[in-house]
């Protein structure tokens, strides 16, 4: 039984320090695995330590190269001195940039104009003439415009283009102004002409002394005044009798106590021409433009004048010149001619919006002469133009300006001004700090 109980506890002792054995080589294992785990955890951190430490070194050292670049380097507030001289110039400089801010915009808000110079090559077939002018010492009745081109083509009283209205001395408006019809050429019956029917043989008027002999009568105005033409003496219708009733007497008595406002517009040929304004009646014989200014001489017409307006073309107030508008001439006696040479340049104006606008420019220049019978010049009293057309056309561009021109501008506004107001400020201040020190030295001395 003892042998037994030795062997068992033998057994039993050899098994339990078997255990043990076993748990110290599981328990040795797992702290040799702990300490190897755990140094390789504080080489990877002191690694990953060492890592970032560089990467921020390497960010550290390219901020401060990057810092030293800095062009506007800060000051604190605790040295900063603010002055009087520096708050107004500050406001001085915020006026002006905002003024001229704003003429800036306004500048970039409207369209840029470019021009151009080019052979016109455009296909008008007229040319509208728009004139307005004033004679305030010939009645309309004795007043024709005609207008003639270089190709021969001539149009007598042109007036259905054309408003008359009468005046009286002072210019004020005797009616209302009268769209005339164009007025056809007659034929005078001469004295010595028989009518062609008789029914009552009139009595016999007075020639008021021009009869040839004792049995020439003189029973209308128009015979009165033949009978003087042909004894070359100068009419005074007034005097008439047969001229008081008749129409041709009334207009003549009043040839020269009202005025005459002539205005509207003609279409003519878009070719080199003229057109006149000119006393009498006028009509062509042979190819040859007559005004007849009977009864009178051509040195009683006063052809003193106002030009209201002068324009050929459409008027769309951009890019037209009008140097004849409001001039006003006076002529210093009668049987005066006035001539106007007038250079027409086509102008063409391209807007932002809108359809292409066509007008004319032009040029003037003014020659004057008396035609009267002492002077020995040749011609008749009136307002002559002569227009010429040129080969050349002016064109007119909207164009819109530049985003980037508007906003280099700006720039250049607030930068300037503030960079010449920091200088001025520094005079200022360097100015006064010496100017104190040496009062202060002064004081002190």
């Amino acid at each position: 039984d003892n042998k037994s109980r030795i062997v068992v506890a033998t057994c039993f002792s050899c098994s339990t320090i078997k255990k043990s054995l076993l748990h110290v080589c599981t328990a040795g294992i797992s702290f040799a695995l702990i300490v190897r785990f755990a140094s390789e955890s504080r080489i990877t951190n002191r690694q990953t330590k060492s890592g970032s430490t560089c990467s921020c070194d390497k960010t550290m050292r390219f901020l401060d190269s990057l810092r030293r670049l800095d062009a506007y380097p800060k000051i604190d507030n605790e040295f900063s001195i603010r002055t009087v001289s520096g708050a107004a110039l500050t406001l001085i400089s915020t006026i002006v940039i905002v003024t001229l801010v704003i003429g800036e915009i306004n500048a970039y808000l409207s369209p840029n104009v470019s021009e151009e110079l080019f052979v016109d090559t455009t296909r008008g077939h007229k040319l509208k003439i728009n004139l307005d002018f004033t004679i305030p010492r010939i009645s309309c009745d004795y007043v024709s415009l005609d207008a003639q081109d270089s190709t021969g083509e001539q149009h007598l009283h042109i007036e259905h283009n054309i408003y008359k209205r009468r005046l009286d001395l002072q210019g004020n408006q005797i009616e209302e102004p009268k769209k005339e019809d164009i007025q056809a050429s007659t034929k005078r019956i001469s004295s010595t002409e028989a009518p062609a029917t008789t029914t009552l043989k009139p009595a016999c008027g007075s020639c008021y002394g021009a009869a040839k002999n004792v049995s020439q009568c003189c029973n209308t105005c128009q015979e009165v005044i033949d009978a003087y033409r042909e004894r070359k003496w100068n009419p005074n219708v007034e005097d008439f009798e047969q001229c008081k009733n008749s129409k041709d007497g009334s207009m003549e008595g009043k040839a020269f106590s009202e005025g005459c406002h002539i205005y509207g517009t003609m279409e003519v040929n878009r070719v080199e021409g003229r057109f006149h304004i000119a006393p009498g009646k006028s009509f062509s014989i042979n190819h040859i433009h007559v005004h007849d200014v009977q009864p009178y001489s051509s040195s009683r017409f006063n052809t003193t004048h106002r030009i209201n307006t002068l324009s050929f073309g459409e008027q769309f107030g951009f890019g037209t010149t009008r140097p004849l508008d409001g001039l006003m001439v006076e002529a210093a006696e009668g049987a005066m001619m006035f001539q106007y040479y007038i250079k027409i340049v086509p102008t063409m104006f391209v807007p932002l919006k809108g359809p292409t606008l066509y007008t004319n420019q032009f040029s003037v220049t003014k020659h004057q002469k008396s035609v009267s019978a002492m002077s020995g010049e040749t011609g008749m009293p009136g307002i002559f133009v002569n227009y010429e057309l040129s080969p050349l056309m002016v064109k007119f561009t909207e164009k819109r300006n530049s985003l980037g021109h508007f906003a280099t501008n700006v720039c250049a506004i607030i930068g300037g001004i503030f960079t010449v107001a920091g200088i001025i400020d520094s005079l200022l201040f360097t100015s006064i700090h010496v100017i104190r020190r040496k009062i202060e030295l002064g004081k002190s001395s």
